[in-house]
């Protein structure tokens, strides 16, 4: 009976003291585990090993240097993404400005034809034909077309023959370009 408790009694003193000693050794095993063993640990003697592990530490820096450089290029790639869209921000808004101030110098434009064609209309016939003819036939054909028709034809009357043909293939030639 003695030879059985001994070892049981072994047993049950030997358990904590393993057990402690494992604690005290669990964080040496996770470091192994967590940090990967130096290459050339017990090959240092063959040439061929250590040439292949000079080559994947190159790759590696390699591969570290080219990740950097992709991250550079992204942050230079969304620096300049977030400049352009300021940019196009601000030409859009020059254009709705522009296309504003154009919009206005037609209508102005516009109202200045407006009054012409006011002023001819109120013409006597031989007065406006006299001016029509000083003008570019282009011109003065469009004043014809503006004007109201009973005013245009005695205009139109008023001028001489051939500067009257003149200004009515004008102003055919307007009608056809812009129907």
């Amino acid at each position: 009976m003695r030879r059985r408790i001994l070892p049981a009694l072994g047993m049950a003193l030997a358990l904590p003291a393993l057990a402690l000693v494992a604690n005290a050794r669990m964080p040496d095993l996770l470091s192994a585990v967590a940090e990967p063993p130096e290459l050339l640990e017990g090959c240092s003697d063959v040439p061929e090993a250590v040439a292949l592990a000079e080559e994947l530490r190159d790759r590696a820096l390699r591969i570290e240097r080219y990740m950097a450089s992709i991250e550079t290029q992204k942050a230079e790639l969304a620096q300049a993404e977030t400049t352009l869209r300021e940019r196009l921000a601000e030409l859009r808004t020059q254009k709705g400005a522009i296309t504003a101030g154009r919009q206005g110098d037609t209508q102005a434009v516009r109202t200045d034809i407006d009054k012409l064609i006011a002023v001819y209309d109120q013409m006597k016939p031989a007065e406006a034909a006299a001016i029509l003819t000083n003008l570019p036939a282009d011109f003065a054909a469009e004043i014809l077309m503006r004007v109201r028709p009973e005013a245009g034809a005695r205009i139109i009357a008023a001028v001489e023959p051939r500067q009257a043909a003149l200004l009515t293939a004008q102003m055919g030639a307007r009608s056809v370009r812009n129907p």
